[in-house]
């Protein structure tokens, strides 16, 4: 009992140093930045609701705006399921404006083409054709978005990363765009928080933005700007996911390479 007890100690020692060290001011710079952008670079978020932004992305938004990002936001519903999208719109500002994206820069659209709604597939060709208009007209040159997960595994989520995928495989996107999507993980990576982080180091990403202190707090108060969604259960996902406080990327091309070796080694 002695050793066992002795051993637990010495693994909280181990985990609340290495907790210490990583969440230092040295841990403000991205881990990983290859292929980023430059500062000033106009950088366009694109999600299928309003809450999205802080519930998923807010380490990313975040971490782009340390680095001196133009950030802007495309919403393609208003997150109308319950009734509540008038609603849902001012909280998406309320939020934006935590996390430092201007009013001006953010665009929701509000149609009857992209429902939110779980058991609605958004037309692809559609969502892959406002998006590009969005992003030359713009002159974006760094697409964040869902990767094929969805993290949640929302449609809605996933037929985004359909149309970003479509637009590139097509060679659509305007030269010097690149697109960076956010990985989904398990349901119990998800909820271990930061102590998913050396999991996430060990993994392959592209970019890996970690969250000091400081910042989670800003992100949880971007997501309490989302008051018609806290429900008991999001209190314990603002809690505990991961996602509050790690995100890591993939780049599209990147993630295209990975499938192309994987269909090699399965022939």
């Amino acid at each position: 009992m002695e050793e066992a007890a002795l051993l637990c100690v010495t693994v909280a020692v181990l985990m609340w140093a290495f907790l210490w060290v990583w969440d230092s001011s040295e841990r403000k710079r991205t881990r990983e930045q290859a292929g980023l952008p430059g500062a000033g670079s106009r950088t366009l978020l694109v999600i299928a609701h309003p809450d999205d932004e802080a519930m998923f992305f807010a380490p990313t938004v975040i971490g782009l705006g340390r680095l001196q990002h133009q950030l802007s936001l495309l919403c393609f519903s208003a997150g109308n399921y319950y009734n509540q999208g008038e609603i849902r719109k001012k909280e998406l500002l309320q939020s934006c404006d935590v996390l430092g994206i201007p009013h001006s820069c953010v665009t929701i659209i509000d149609t009857r083409d992209f429902p939110d709604d779980p058991g609605v597939q958004w037309d692809t060709e559609h969502v892959a054709s406002v998006l590009l208009q969005h992003i030359e007209v713009n002159g974006i040159s760094l697409v964040v978005t869902f990767d094929a997960g969805g993290v949640s595994g929302h449609s809605n989520h996933i037929a985004l990363y359909a149309a970003v995928r479509a637009l590139h495989s097509e060679g659509k996107f305007p030269e010097g765009c690149s697109v960076l999507t956010l990985q989904s993980v398990n349901v119990l990576r998800k909820y271990l928080s930061l102590l998913d982080l050396p999991w996430s180091l060990l993994r392959t990403q592209d970019v890996l933005f970690v969250l000091t202190s400081e910042e989670v707090a800003l992100a949880k108060k971007a997501m309490s700007c989302h008051h018609s969604q806290l429900l008991w259960f999001r209190h314990l996902y603002i809690l505990f996911s991961r996602y509050m406080r790690i995100n890591s990327l993939h780049f599209l091309s990147s993630l295209e390479e990975f499938s192309d070796l994987r269909n090699k080694g399965e022939q």
